[in-house]
């Protein structure tokens, strides 16, 4: 009997599906993608409107066999790949290469049952505009990777790449350490009077508590007070202690402050890395799962997020009214925020809604124990963003005391400020408060500005006078602009339109893996490689590198997707100008020298100091007197991890293939060492050490290296390892 065949490309999102389609469903996964341009060759035929030529991708034999045999028992034929720009180019790779007469297109933007009939209910063409708008980027991506890369080969040093998005992102980079090598500190000093109620200690003849609160000085004679030097805030503090300090005036109101939208790509891989410390990669490995299904026991498997590569902050009217049913019946109606709807960010699409839990009732608490700790983390955090997006704004009541200060000696008038709130209604805070970038440059920007922290106030009143307790003189200095974390590297992207939600992750990856960035405490440095290369691209490329020229491609592709571009003028309007930038740097480019990094070692063999070089495999420590003296030294990079034999750091370490491992820092004296990467945690259940398994087909799981069989917390993840190579491929060798 002939039966419907669907078509996703995950195999975990094959088996959630087939276990709640009706039976007569066949489902089978293609595991990402099919089709390719070629790897050894450019694949683009330029002279005849840029023509790709596709083939298929190296080890897909079987998977396609296998969806030849399925094929021969169907009906229909539905293409369920992800629903975005890459998805729909997927599913007409697989109809040109199946060679479908009739395929129907599905879109499951969460996979749960109901959306599911829905889907194959509207079933639809395969949309060529958003086709032909994936292949411009494919094109464009691989016309700037195999044109400039052998370039960098020739000019600055083999096995380097550009990227067209990538590359931008490491200019962002080295342009920010640039401004903070610039950046010139200048000194300033706070004053800050610590006050009370006058008889604070006591009250109505009974003891009560003594409330000291600080206070800033904002003005001195009527001036913002701005104290650059020690002498001056000497000199204040001096006039200050046999000062009078009385309330000038007292101003009260009520503030309010509206909770976050649901999460986009963008504000999930930022709030996950501030509030959970996860890198961005791990955040859409953790959400893939999540969308693609869990068992959650009597429910059976079930998609528990809805698409996770999203930039709009849309939900559907059935999420407002679930939200709306469950925040009245868990916190009371006047929790409850109306039906919010949040503006789109400028440029941003509007195809699939934000990122929401599939159902609102299915509280993390009821997840306890189905979840691993990682995705049961993510998912708390999704689901109480979305939950407090729908609840009402919180209310405070708002202090601000203006305190002047007059000195018995002296004629300076001094105006101190301090601003006291107090919760009055919790609304959206009670589920969820947004977090925020521990950049401490913000810290010093508001003692600059003379804000004072917010802070209980006793109940003070217009003339009343205080006591003095203390006058607390700091000295500060301005910082420079703080370098990028991954959080704030994705934000700079999002709002320079750099990118799309799907590309986030592989370009915070792929700039570190090409070596041109590294993270020193969770904090992006560009290497010297990356400089270099960097500054040839700007000199001389500048449209591929510039910020706005990047973000109106970004949106010229939109055009293409809304039918209002043609994909070949596009690419036609980009290789002229490119053209002829190529052609002058192959002309002009000196040999450029990359300078070594000194450090203060030295050589344990011929006492000759030591720098730090950048071979094949990465930096590592070299003799200053090679080719003499080859005395070389790995650059150790610490995993967190201990040593399970000496206690020991566990470290990184490169084989003499180039292959990575794992050893202690210790050796010679520990010969610890392990082909996987060992994590921090230990196994739960015997305390054993618990190492990162890569296998075939993009599985990540973490497994007890004495028992095999435990089940670790925070525990396998499915990333499709076609779509990782490809990526990589996407920029060839790629920055």
């Amino acid at each position: 009997m002939k039966k419907p065949l669907v078509i996703v490309e995950s195999p975990t999102k094959a088996r959630t599906i087939k276990k709640f389609l009706p039976a007569r469903y066949v489902v089978k996964a293609s595991v990402g993608h099919v089709r390719d341009l070629p790897k050894s060759t450019l694949g683009v035929d330029i002279e005849h409107d840029f023509a790709p030529r596709y083939l298929t991708i190296k080890g897909k034999g079987e998977v396609i066999k296998d969806l030849k045999n399925a094929l021969k028992g169907a009906t229909d034929v539905f293409l369920a790949t992800d629903p975005d720009r890459e998805g729909e180019a997927i599913a007409w790779h697989l109809a040109q290469l199946l060679r479908l007469e009739n395929p129907k297109r599905i879109e499951l933007h969460e996979i749960t049952k109901e959306a599911a009939l829905r889907a194959i209910a509207a079933a639809h063409p395969i949309d060529m505009d958003r086709v032909n708008a994936q292949q411009a980027r494919r094109i464009l991506d691989r016309l700037v990777g195999y044109k400039i890369s052998p370039l960098l080969w020739a000019k600055v040093r083999g096995g380097l790449s550009a990227g067209r998005v990538q590359s931008v992102a490491v200019r962002l980079i080295v342009d920010r350490e640039r401004e903070i090598e610039r950046f010139v500190s200048r000194e300033f000093w706070t004053i800050t009077a610590r006050l009370a109620k006058v008889g604070g200690a006591a009250r109505n003849g009974a003891e009560v508590e003594e409330r000291v609160f600080p206070a800033e000085l904002v003005e001195i004679d009527g001036v913002k007070a701005e104290v650059d030097n020690g002498g001056r805030a000497d000199q204040i503090v001096a006039d200050l202690q046999d000062a009078r300090f009385a309330v000038l005036a007292v101003k009260q109101r009520e503030t309010s402050r509206s909770p976050a939208a649901p999460f986009t790509t963008s504000t999930l891989q930022q709030e996950a890395s501030r509030k959970l410390r996860f890198r961005v990669r791990r955040t859409m490995q953790l959400a893939q799962a999540l969308y693609e299904g869990v068992d959650v026991g009597a429910e059976g498997t079930q998609g528990l997020i809805t698409y996770m590569r999203t930039d709009s902050t849309r939900i559907s009217d059935e999420a407002r009214a679930s939200a709306k049913e469950f925040v009245e019946a868990t916190y009371g109606q006047r929790f409850y925020g109306g039906a919010r709807q949040y503006k789109l960010r400028e440029g941003a699409q509007d195809a699939h809604e934000a990122i929401r839990p599939t159902s609102v009732a299915r509280t993390p608490e009821s997840l306890t124990g189905y979840l691993k700790r990682d995705e049961l983390k993510l998912y708390r955090l999704i689901w109480e963003r979305f939950v407090a997006s729908q609840m009402a704004a919180a209310t405070f009541d708002q202090t601000t005391v203006e305190i002047d200060a007059k000195p018995l000696r002296g004629t300076s008038a001094y105006l101190f400020r301090v601003t006291g709130t107090v919760p009055k209604f919790a609304g959206f805070t009670a589920v969820y408060e947004e977090g925020r970038d521990d950049d401490s440059a913000a810290t010093a920007l508001t003692a600059k500005n003379g804000k004072a922290p917010r802070v209980m106030l006793p109940p003070l009143a217009a003339g009343e006078p205080l006591d003095k307790r203390a006058i607390e003189p700091k000295q500060r200095f301005t910082e420079p602009p703080p370098r990028f974390t991954e959080a704030s590297l994705v934000r700079a992207l999002e709002e320079n339109g750099i990118g799309r939600p799907s590309t986030y992750s592989s370009i915070v990856e792929t700039i570190q893996a090409r070596q041109y960035v590294e993270q020193l405490e969770r904090r992006f440095h560009p290497t010297e490689i990356g400089i270099a290369v960097n500054d040839l691209l700007v000199e001389h490329f500048k449209d591929i590198i510039d910020l706005r020229y990047t973000a109106k491609m970004e949106r010229e592709l939109d055009l293409v997707e809304e039918h209002k571009e043609d994909w070949v003028e596009v690419l036609r309007r980009f290789y002229g100008p490119f053209e002829r930038d190529l052609e002058s740097a192959e002309r002009k480019l000196p040999k450029l020298e990359i300078k070594d990094e000194p450090t203060d070692e030295i050589c344990p063999n011929c006492g000759r100091p030591m720098v730090i070089k950048t071979g094949r495999f990465g930096r590592f420590i070299s003799c200053t007197g090679y080719p003499e003296c080859k005395s070389t030294k790995a650059i150790l990079k610490e995993t967190g991890a201990l040593c399970p034999k000496d206690g020991g750091m566990v470290v990184e370490r490169k084989s003499r293939r180039g292959r990575t491992f794992y050893g202690c820092a210790n050796y010679p004296a520990c010969d610890f060492v392990s082909w996987d990467r060992v994590v921090p945690e230990p196994c739960p259940i015997c305390g054993a050490y618990v190492v990162e398994k890569r296998k075939r087909g993009g599985i990540v799981a973490f497994q007890c290296s004495a028992d095999k069989a435990h089940e670790i917390a925070g525990g396998s993840t499915t990333v499709e390892s076609d779509e990782v190579a490809l990526e990589e491929d996407r920029e060839h060798a790629h920055l």
